[in-house]
């Protein structure tokens, strides 16, 4: 059993867990396990990740909910065109130490078979790129992640840091349908003017967090206080040799290598 993840609360070798497991998320869209990294591991990563804070990539642009370039075709105003803010900063894979807790935890194969059971997949692999597979996110006071639709089918993270107040994850369940090619620009509008029903995920660091937001719109909003909330994305495909363009690289990394 890999030494930073709590076995006794958390048997993930343990098939008829990892099915409990799915069905919570497949019933959800969203699976919180709580204390899932040992705390001594979780005060490693950040001892190490706090020196990269300074110099961490802040994207300066802005995005609408699908995270596609606008289209001139439509008005400025019409949903589809409308501009997002996201300021959090990040650092990259390849700025992870290689001693860090979370390789370790992203490298292990049963944690990478535990997911697939639970994700209902038969194999993840890592980013073929050198930055997208573990990124630690830094959010102080006022920065925000804004909504959103994610173009993975599934997102892996955790809460490393708690901020003083703010930082919540907020979301709305079946916002759209994308395999039906649905945009659902009436009801994206109603989240966007806050005249919808919104949810939130409740988390506390260390818990690991298995979330479906192609369809599901979500946003962190900004972090109140002193204290800079961070967590982890643990980012893989379900197929290999997947890595970001070169666009996507430079827009949300600030670098291409």
């Amino acid at each position: 059993m890999n030494p930073h993840l709590n076995a006794a609360n958390h048997p993930i070798h343990d098939f008829a867990y990892a099915q409990q497991c799915r069905a919570r998320l497949d019933e959800a869209g969203a699976l919180v396990l709580s204390n899932f990294f040992r705390r001594e591991s979780i005060a490693e990563v950040i001892k190490q990740s706090e020196p990269f804070e300074a110099n961490a990539f802040y994207a300066s642009s802005t995005h609408n909910v699908y995270l596609t370039p606008p289209d001139p075709a439509l008005p400025d105003d019409h949903t589809f065109n409308r501009q997002i803010v996201s300021s959090k900063g990040l650092i990259a894979d390849d700025e992870v130490p290689g001693d860090s807790p979370l390789r370790s935890v992203y490298d292990d194969e049963a944690f990478r078979t535990f997911l697939c059971r639970v994700l209902g997949i038969d194999t993840i692999y890592p980013y073929a790129d050198d930055l997208s597979s573990i990124n630690v996110h830094f959010a102080s006071e006022g920065r925000e992640l804004g909504w959103h639709f994610d173009n993975s089918s599934f997102a892996v993270t955790m809460l490393l840091r708690a901020p003083e107040g703010g930082g919540a994850f907020e979301y709305v369940p079946a916002t759209r349908n994308s395999a039906a090619g649905d945009m659902s620009f009436d009801r994206v509008g109603r989240v966007l003017d806050g005249e919808d029903l919104v949810k939130t995920l409740e988390f506390e660091p260390g818990d690991l967090v298995l979330f479906r937001g192609r369809d599901a719109m979500h946003r962190v909003t900004p972090t109140q206080g002193s204290v800079t909330r961070l967590l982890v994305v643990f980012a893989y495909n379900d197929r290999p040799g997947v890595g970001l363009s070169e666009s996507a690289l430079q827009t949300f990394y600030g670098r291409t290598a």
